[in-house]
């Protein structure tokens, strides 16, 4: 049996963290341990948490005071970390980061585990995001190198490469970049859905959402020229002239402000490599 770990960080999940924990109890191949990470919640999140350890022997969960407001992105990285640090079973070969708003099929690990084993330099991958949209399911379009932060599972061997997780916004791309620039492939399955009960960025509304995006863009090292044709891009997608505009205005905050980003001249040469790559239409990792 594969062993792997997962972490999953919440905070205000009663609505959805049940199914989630059901679609993992019903899993084909189990996880060695799970640590879910209470991020100070105010419903009641933590209770019903409690109550699923006490049936779940492989189940741990980890309580944080609240810090009285949600930290988007670095929130995440610090309740994801106060769960890794206190994994019991270090003989794992595959470490999960799980969002507790997804419900998948019960052979979803089971699957996922067989493309690993098929690419044996696939150091990052997972189930691609659906929602649903007036009774059918969408697929959230991300670019070809990418796993959605909401359920991204590491190889080892790939996870001590990267050296884990950047703590602040921005995690979930320069992960995969890294990986990628260090020869390892990052890709999501397509043929392995999740349902994603929550649309994502959409707790602080979309605005900020795109605002965030910007944000993520500087700290990812983005060239400005790939963020300019980001944001025209999305002048054909609603809110249209506004979302692009808050993304440019993300971007050129970080910047004025000097946001603290990953500082790799490695790192950086590459990823805007790819990116002029694929504004000249060359393969890249974007596509």
């Amino acid at each position: 049996m594969t062993r792997y770990v997962i972490i999953t960080p919440v905070r205000d999940e009663e609505k959805f963290i049940e199914s989630t924990i059901e679609s993992v109890r019903r899993q084909t191949v189990p996880p060695v341990e799970w640590v879910i990470v209470d991020d100070g919640s105010t419903d009641r999140t933590g209770e019903l948490l409690d109550n699923a350890a006490a049936t779940l022997p492989w189940l741990r969960i980890v309580h944080r005071v609240d810090r009285g407001f949600r930290k988007p992105g670095g929130g995440v990285m610090e309740a994801f970390y106060a769960g890794y640090n206190g994994v019991q079973h270090q003989d794992w070969e595959f470490l999960v980061k799980l969002d507790g708003d997804l419900t998948f099929a019960p052979d979803y690990f089971e699957k996922c585990f067989d493309y690993f084993r098929r690419d044996p330099k696939l150091g990052i991958g997972g189930g691609e995001i659906h929602h649903e949209v007036v009774g059918e399911l969408k697929l959230e379009q991300n670019p070809r190198f990418h796993v959605r932060g909401a359920t991204k599972i590491y190889k080892r061997a790939c996870w001590e490469t990267i050296g884990g997780l950047w703590p602040d916004p921005g995690w979930d791309t320069i992960d995969e970049v890294k990986a990628n620039m260090l020869g390892w492939h990052t890709y999501s399955f397509g043929d392995l859905p999740l349902l994603h009960h929550r649309f994502t960025g959409s707790e602080g509304g979309i605005l900020r959402d795109r605002i965030k995006h910007g944000k993520v863009c500087y700290i990812s090292g983005y060239h400005p020229l790939f963020v300019v044709a980001s944001c025209l891009r999305r002048l054909a997608q609603k809110p249209y002239v506004l979302g692009a505009g808050a993304i440019l205005y993300g971007f050129l905050k970080a910047h004025v402000i000097r946001t603290r980003r990953l500082e790799d001249r490695s790192y950086v040469a590459y990823i805007r490599s790819q990116q002029l790559r694929r504004l000249f239409g060359m393969q890249s990792i974007w596509r």
